[in-house]
C-alpha cells in the first residue's frame, strides 16, 4: 500500500511502533490484532540484553531476555505486523487534509525508507551509562547489577556491596538488605557528609557497613567476582556489586516532536496521560521511554494500553470522517 506523498511514493501505516522491546512489542501485538497496519522500527538494542533472565513476570519468570522478545517477535508476525531492523532518525508531523486525517506523521529510518503513519508509539527505551571503574562494565548483569527485584533472589545471602555514586545510592543500599544481611556500602565519590542522621541511623538499623574511599577496581577469579579494590589498596571480599548507572532516556524524536518533558531525578521523560498519550496529538510513549523503573512486565502493560486507546482513537476519527462526508 503506497500514497502520494510530498512527490514520491511512501509506504502508509495506520501505526507506527519505534523500537521493539517488551512495550513496543506489546503494543504491536494489540494494533495487529485490531487489523492496524503496523509496523515496528527496531534498533536491537534491549536495555536488558546484558542480563541472562528476567524476573518477576508472572508466567515468564526466569526467561532469557533474548527467547522472550523472540516469542514476541513471532506473535505480532501471525497477525500481520511488519517489523524491521533499523533507526528512526528523523519524525515529522503533518496534516494531511485531503485523506481527512487529523493527525499525520512522516517516519525517516536509516538508510532513507521513509513512511507515513496516522499515529505513532515511542518505546525507544533508555541507556544505562557506569561509573567509570575499571572492570564494572564487563561484568554489568552478571555479578554487576543493579536492581534488587530483578536479581536479587539469585544471589540472596552472598556478601554483597553497594557502589556510591551519590547520596540517592543509599536507597539502594538499604533495599539490598532484604536480600543479603552482609552488606558494604562503599562511599566511592560520595563524600561522608553527604550522609543525613537519617541516612545513618537507617543504614546502621539494616546493618549495613559504611566504608569510606574511592574503588578503584573489581577482584575477579576464574570469571566471578572476589572482591572490590580501593585506590588504598585493602580489598574487601564481596561475591555481588550493585551499581546505580546513570539513566539518559532516549527522547530525541519526541523532542523532534515537541513533547512536554518533566524532569524526574532519574532525568526528562514526557508528560503523558493514563494511556500514554503525550502532549503532541496521535504520539504515545511506553517502556522505559517514560520512566527509569518500567520493568518488563510494566512496559508490557504500558505498551497493551497504548495500543487500545489508539484502536479507539483512530475509529473515532475514521466514523467522525465518515459522518461528515
Amino acid at each position: 500500500m503506497t500514497e502520494k506523498h510530498t512527490g514520491t511514493y511512501t509506504e502508509a501505516y495506520d501505526v507506527v511502533v519505534v523500537g521493539g522491546g517488551a512495550a513496543g512489542l506489546s503494543a504491536a501485538l494489540v494494533l495487529g490484532r485490531a487489523r492496524q497496519r503496523t509496523l515496528v522500527v527496531d534498533a536491537g538494542e534491549p536495555r536488558n540484553a546484558p542480563a541472562a533472565h528476567m524476573q518477576g513476570f508472572l508466567t515468564r519468570d526466569g526467561m532469557p531476555p533474548a527467547e522472550f522478545l523472540a516469542i514476541g517477535r513471532e506473535e505480532i508476525a501471525r497477525y500481520g505486523v511488519e517489523l524491521v531492523r533499523g533507526r528512526v532518525v528523523e519524525v515529522e508531523r503533518g496534516e494531511d487534509a485531503a485523506v481527512g486525517r487529523g493527525e499525520d506523521f512522516t517516519v525517516v529510518l536509516a538508510g532513507g525508507r521513509t513512511v507515513r503513519a496516522r499515529r505513532l508509539v515511542v518505546a525507544t527505551g533508555l541507556k544505562d551509562e557506569l561509573p567509570a571503574v575499571p572492570g564494572l562494565a564487563e561484568r554489568f548483569g552478571r555479578d554487576v547489577l543493579h536492581c534488587p527485584f530483578c536479581h536479587g533472589w539469585e544471589v540472596r545471602d552472598q556478601p554483597f556491596g553497594v557502589l556510591g555514586t551519590s547520596a540517592k545510592s543509599v536507597h539502594q543500599a538499604l533495599m539490598v538488605s532484604q536480600w543479603s544481611k552482609d552488606v558494604r556500602f562503599f562511599l566511592h565519590t560520595v563524600a561522608e557528609e553527604e550522609l543525613s542522621d537519617e541516612d545513618l541511623r537507617r543504614l546502621a538499623a539494616a546493618g549495613v557497613d559504611v566504608v569510606p574511599g574511592e574503588v578503584a577496581g573489581l577482584v575477579v577469579e576464574d570469571d566471578r567476582l572476589t572482591g572490590v579494590r580501593l585506590a588504598d589498596g585493602s580489598t574487601h571480599a564481596r561475591s555481588v556489586l550493585f551499581v546505580a548507572p546513570h539513566a539518559v532516556p532516549q527522547t530525541g524524536l519526541l523532542e523532534q516532536l515537541g513533547a512536554e518533558l518533566q524532569e524526574t531525578p532519574f532525568g526528562a521523560y514526557p508528560v503523558i496521560d493514563p494511556t500514554g498519550l503525550t502532549t503532541v496529538p496521535g504520539v504515545w510513549a511506553a517502556g522505559n521511554a517514560i520512566g527509569f523503573a518500567e520493568q518488563v512486565v510494566h512496559a508490557a502493560s504500558g505498551g497493551y494500553r497504548a495500543a487500545s486507546a489508539i484502536v479507539g482513537d483512530l475509529l473515532m476519527e475514521d466514523l467522525d470522517t465518515a459522518a461528515q462526508g
